[in-house]
């Protein structure tokens, strides 16, 4: 693995990170996204609908605790997680826990860490960590860590103990990564913890960059563990003390506006998980990554007189929603509900211009009836769209950053759907 910048842009890491896979001959472009999978599948697609994706990644996320389970029949099916899900072209990256489904805490010891599959609570210790990644043989995987610091009155004791922890199952990790065959092609990245707490921070940032770690996992700063302004705080001074040729990957952030934050803060990557957690909310992503709007689109918005694909004027009555009690997560500014009233007759694609399969075949009065009908292509073509609008804002993020158009991006992308901004 080798990560090649190209540039720096106002903090953003512009570049290839390369020599990835078992024949070293895959790259993916940074700042970028992984594929979010649940148990090697991407939840309600198959790997044929899959495929009519654009600008999918080239590394494929796998989460332990939906593998934990299955050690069994991947240890006697001894060709690893690739082969045994089908996804034979691609890179493969293991994630301790799954960013969609947040895990309990008060579990972790100084010996074993929990994962929680739909068994129930898993207990790890470093050999059998191990032991489980050489039965899944990814390309690269998470060390174990102690990433139970989210919660806001967690102690500078308690966060001292994570930043330990985790320097200690690192080590361990390590040693016994070398002494296993089946790994000897994989590589390990470090996680960084420290809680919202700056000295612990920069010492675990600076204690795993010792260690001979491939890149790192910058942990505990999902949305809710701390605010905004801390959280790039301590991003941009954890990424200082970290060497420039390593990649850094952000867990648990994956809205648009905190992706284009985090990579002003020095992140390369991202976790894939927002565009399914859309999906369970039955809506649609329909923000703009266009950072070079043509001239008349531009006048028409100056002047009031569009709205972006799914406007939602505010001050709309509140009789006019439909039921969102079984939404998973708040709505966001970046999506559309479609089992709101208001799309039952309307006969447009979900997002105009939007060349994904979902929005050239089917409208949104159709995807409207699938979601109130509880029908499950629902699922599959939000799915398709939500994945594929993702992977395309990614793709501008790129573009925007080799053109010099960043502060163009991140305008139209925070522009709310109302016009404003």
């Amino acid at each position: 693995m080798k990560l090649e910048l190209s540039r720096v842009v106002q903090g953003c890491r512009l570049g290839v990170l390369s020599g990835l896979g078992r024949q070293a001959d895959r790259s993916l472009q940074i700042p970028g996204c992984l594929l979010y999978t649940r148990c090697g599948s991407v939840p309600h697609l198959t790997h044929e609908t899959l495929s009519t994706v654009d600008s999918m990644p080239t590394v494929t996320q796998l989460t332990l605790p939906t593998l934990a389970e299955h050690q069994e029949v991947l240890e006697e099916f001894k060709e690893g997680a690739r082969k045994f899900t089908g996804l034979h072209d691609t890179v493969l990256y293991c994630s301790l826990h799954d960013p969609a489904a947040p895990s309990p805490a008060g579990y972790t010891t100084n010996k074993t860490v929990s994962v929680w599959g739909s068994g129930g609570r898993m207990e790890l210790t470093p050999s059998r960590f191990i032991a489980l990644q050489a039965a899944v043989q990814p390309d690269w995987y998470q060390s174990m860590a102690d990433g139970e610091t989210l919660q806001a009155d967690t102690s500078r004791k308690r966060v001292k103990k994570a930043v330990d922890r985790s320097l200690a199952f690192l080590d361990q990790c390590l040693q016994l990564h070398h002494q296993t065959q089946e790994l000897s092609h994989a590589e390990v990245f470090g996680v960084v913890e420290g809680g919202d707490i700056l000295e612990e921070r920069l010492r675990s940032a600076r204690e795993t960059a010792k260690r001979p770690v491939s890149g790192f996992v910058l942990d505990g700063f999902q949305v809710d563990a701390m605010s905004p302004e801390v959280r790039l705080n301590l991003l941009s001074a954890v990424t200082a003390e970290l060497p420039e040729d390593k990649p850094r990957l952000l867990q648990g952030v994956g809205r648009p506006d905190e992706v284009l934050e985090c990579v002003q803060a020095g992140v390369d990557l991202f976790e894939s998980f927002f565009p399914y957690q859309v999906t369970e909310r039955g809506c649609a992503l329909c923000f703009s990554y266009t950072y070079q709007p043509d001239p008349e689109t531009e006048v028409l918005e100056r002047n009031g007189a569009t709205e972006e694909a799914g406007v939602q004027k505010t001050g709309e009555k509140e009789g006019d929603k439909a039921d969102d009690t079984w939404a998973e997560g708040p709505m966001t500014q970046f999506e559309m509900d479609l089992k709101d009233a208001r799309y039952r007759e309307d006969f447009s694609p979900v997002v105009p211009g939007c060349s994904c399969y979902c929005c050239r075949n089917h409208t949104r009065a159709y995807l409207h009836h699938l979601l109130l009908t509880h029908e499950l292509l629902s699922g599959v073509l939000l799915m398709l769209h939500n994945m594929h609008h993702y992977f395309c804002f990614f793709q501008a993020l790129q573009g925007a950053l080799r053109h010099g158009q960043l502060h163009s991006l991140r305008r139209r992308v925070l522009q709310r759907r109302d016009g404003t901004s």
